[in-house]
């Protein structure tokens, strides 16, 4: 009998990790599932256990399912990927862009119960220097946003006002605009740009408001590079409007294509801050951006247990 390895989150929180477990193990018993609950006693032990349970799915015929946001997912997706074992999801984000697309539930039972059911599908990542990323990845003033949200809610708490206030502090101090040489399936131009975004989930890329001719061949061995020209303030922060509204595709200011593999050079750069689906970290120039060679096999639910995209 396959076996889940189940890794949730634990900056969730003790009892909050624990309440999950909980519901999982008794939804995946009542189904007549085998699981072992993998350890996971820090935030920073995630990476180490995926690997270590990743190995042990792959040696057995099993399956590790993450439980978590979308960095949760990603480091999981890293360690499945890396040993070619299928990775089944119960996706606890905000947004779940990667979940809703391949029509996995945020409600946890919901998730586990379709799980039992799911087959394995293979699926479209990206690469970053190596590095997976479901949804999306970027460099510039995105990652910036994120690094300083994550620092603002952990003065302010988790807050909506804290993460929109956080935001706004940094579009006001950011003056940096990147000058980089990008080389995009061959084709090389140079340009300046206060962030470079690459998307690949089409839902997170028809909500910006993306063409569709761009939209349209995200998954099917291309992803998606959107830059902005050089702008201030004022005009990010109506871009930013934009893209709440879907319109992002219509501005002037903002310049999007697909492409299969990327490479961006920054001028005076050695090190470059990365977003791989909202985890930030450092990475040597060049930054590739490519799709992966192997898909990830991710446990699709069947038909009759895939939730409609809203």
């Amino acid at each position: 009998m396959t076996v889940f390895h189940v890794l949730v989150n634990p900056s969730s929180g003790g009892g909050e990790a624990a309440r999950k477990r909980e519901v999982l193990q008794r939804v995946f018993t009542e189904c007549g599932r085998s699981c072992e609950m993998v350890p996971v006693p820090t935030p920073r032990g995630l990476e180490a256990a995926s690997e270590a349970a990743a190995r042990v799915g792959a040696a057995s015929g099993g399956v590790v399912v993450a439980v978590g946001g979308g960095g949760t997912l990603n480091t999981v997706a890293q360690a499945a990927l890396r040993h070619g074992v299928p990775l089944g999801i119960v996706p606890q984000g905000t947004f779940n862009y990667f979940g809703r697309v391949h029509g996995v539930s945020r409600e946890l039972e919901q998730a586990a119960r379709a799980l039992v059911h799911a087959t394995p599908e293979p699926v479209q990542v990206g690469l970053v220097n190596g590095r997976v990323f479901l949804v999306n990845a970027s460099l510039g003033l995105y990652p910036q946003l994120l690094q300083d949200r994550e620092a603002f809610k952990k003065q302010f708490g988790r807050h909506q006002w804290v993460a929109l206030l956080s935001g706004l502090v940094t579009l006001f101090k950011w003056r940096h605009q990147l000058q980089v040489e990008i080389e995009a399936d061959g084709e090389v131009r140079r340009l300046r740009t206060p962030t470079l975004f690459v998307g690949n989930n089409r839902l997170q890329l028809e909500r910006l408001g993306l063409p569709p001719q761009v939209v349209g061949r995200v998954g099917e061995g291309r992803l998606a590079a959107v830059v902005t020209r050089p702008i201030g303030t004022r005009a990010m922060l109506w871009l930013l409007l934009r893209g709440a509204f879907g319109r992002l595709g219509e501005a002037e200011d903002v310049e999007s294509f697909d492409f299969r593999r990327l490479t961006v050079r920054v001028r005076g750069v050695r090190r470059v801050k990365v977003a791989a689906d909202g985890e930030v970290g450092s990475m040597t120039a060049p930054i590739r951006f490519e799709v992966s060679a192997r898909p990830l096999l991710l446990m699709g639910p069947p038909a009759q247990d895939r939730v409609a995209v809203e």
